[in-house]
């Protein structure tokens, strides 16, 4: 077997937990299942990571670097607060449609019977996101395109749920029910301009 560069294999691993949660009726995933699809030991396995739950904070980890290192430029770039939140919210729901595995532990699908320590982490993430949401529209407020600042974490409560309700029918879906379809008219009405 060929030496990999330090970080490659768990890498790999990590890629690997992804794919198999991207399966619609994917089974629990168990480190032996892993281990056989890496074909690799188990042994192998707790080399890089001493649990089964740290494979899965290396997930949620990607997540958040990857979402809150997009919402930063977003942020960054427009100064609509509005344009800001209808960028957000979009791109949450184009991150699930492009990493199904990933969208399964946001729903914590994938965390059922694992430390509740993951599940605290996804909602903290949560929580994270919907205080950005709150920051952009009261920017939208002090521009005059929210009603007012009292409405922005009434509005930033309810995005964060639309976008978790979109994530839940397209993991219960099998993946079928595209957290991108009908965005458009749904933003439309979210924002209030129908």
């Amino acid at each position: 077997m060929a030496t990999s560069k330090p970080g490659e294999r768990k890498l790999q691993i990590l890629q690997t937990v992804a794919e198999m949660l991207e399966q619609p009726k994917s089974e629990k995933i168990t480190t032996a299942a892993l281990a056989e699809k890496l074909d690799i030991s188990e042994a192998a396995l707790y080399r890089h990571f001493a649990s089964k739950a740290q494979m899965f904070e290396g997930l949620i980890e990607f997540i958040e670097q990857t979402v809150f290192g997009l919402i930063n430029k977003i942020t960054t770039d427009e100064n609509d607060g509005l344009k800001q939140v209808e960028g957000i919210v979009a791109l949450l729901l184009g991150f699930a449609q492009k990493n199904r595995g990933m969208t399964r532990v946001l729903i914590g699908d994938a965390l059922v019977n694992e430390n509740e320590r993951l599940q605290q982490r996804i909602n903290q993430f949560l929580d994270r996101i919907e205080t950005t949401l709150k920051q952009s529209l009261r920017i939208a407020a002090t521009q005059g395109k929210l009603a007012s600042e009292a409405e922005a974490g009434v509005l930033a409560n309810l995005l964060v749920c639309y976008v978790i309700g979109r994530w839940q029918q397209f993991g219960k879906s099998g993946f079928t029910r595209d957290p991108m379809s009908l965005w458009p008219q749904q933003w439309a009405l979210l924002s209030g301009n129908r």
